[in-house]
C-alpha cells in the first residue's frame, strides 16, 4: 500500500504524540508552514509536513540533548530527505544547524508565532481564532507577562530573518492558523 506523504506524516505522529495539544501546535503549524509555502511559491506538501513532524518526538524526549534529534534519527530511519531532517533541525536554536533557506528560515519562524497566536486565542472570552487580530497580536508582544515563556526575541528575529516586517509576519501566520480553526478547536 503506497500512502500519501501527509497520511504517512499523520501516522507517525500518532504513533508518536499522544497529547492532543502537542497534537494541535503540529497542525498549526503546519498550516503556516503551507500558508507561507504558498506565499513563496515553495512545495506545499513538503513545507506542511516539515511543520507536522518538527516536534513529534517531544512528548517522549522533551529535553534539550534528546529533542528534535530523536525525531531526525526517526526521519532518517523512514527515509526522509537530507534536507526534511536539517529543515526540522532548524526550528530550534539549540541543535546548531544553521537557516541557510527559506525552509529553515520559515520553520523557526512559525514555530514560536504559532503557538503566540494561539495563546492569545485563548485568553480571548469566545476563545476564537476570528476575533484574534495582528493588532491584538502586537499588543499581547509587548505585555511581557503574557505567555512569559514565549521567546519574544526569536518572534522579531525571525521576522528580519523572512524580511519581512514584523506585522506582515504575524497576519500570514494568523490567516493559516484561522483557515484551520475548526480543527484546533478555535
Amino acid at each position: 500500500m503506497n500512502l500519501s506523504p501527509r497520511t504517512k506524516a499523520l501516522a507517525i505522529l500518532d504513533e508518536w504524540v499522544k497529547n492532543q495539544n502537542l497534537k494541535k501546535h503540529m497542525f498549526a503549524v503546519e498550516a503556516a508552514m503551507r500558508g507561507y509555502a504558498r506565499l513563496y511559491q515553495h512545495d506545499e506538501e513538503l513545507w506542511g509536513q516539515v511543520g507536522l513532524l518538527h516536534d513529534f518526538d517531544y512528548e517522549k524526549y522533551p529535553d534539550l540533548e534528546n529533542h528534535p534529534f530523536k525525531a531526525v534519527a526517526e526521519l532518517k530511519s523512514q527515509g526522509y530527505s537530507e534536507e526534511f531532517q536539517k529543515a526540522v533541525l532548524a526550528h530550534a536554536e539549540h541543535t546548531g544547524e544553521p537557516r541557510d533557506t527559506l525552509l529553515k528560515k520559515t520553520i523557526f519562524a512559525v514555530d514560536e508565532l504559532s503557538g503566540f497566536v494561539i495563546a492569545v486565542a485563548l485568553v480571548r472570552p469566545s476563545k476564537r481564532l476570528s476575533e484574534v487580530t495582528v493588532e491584538s497580536v502586537l499588543k499581547k508582544l509587548k505585555e511581557k507577562s503574557f505567555a512569559s515563556k514565549v521567546n519574544r526575541e526569536e518572534i522579531i528575529k525571525s521576522a528580519q530573518e523572512l524580511e519581512v516586517e514584523l506585522p506582515e509576519y504575524i497576519k500570514n501566520v494568523l490567516i493559516s492558523l484561522q483557515s484551520i480553526s475548526n480543527e484546533l478547536g478555535l
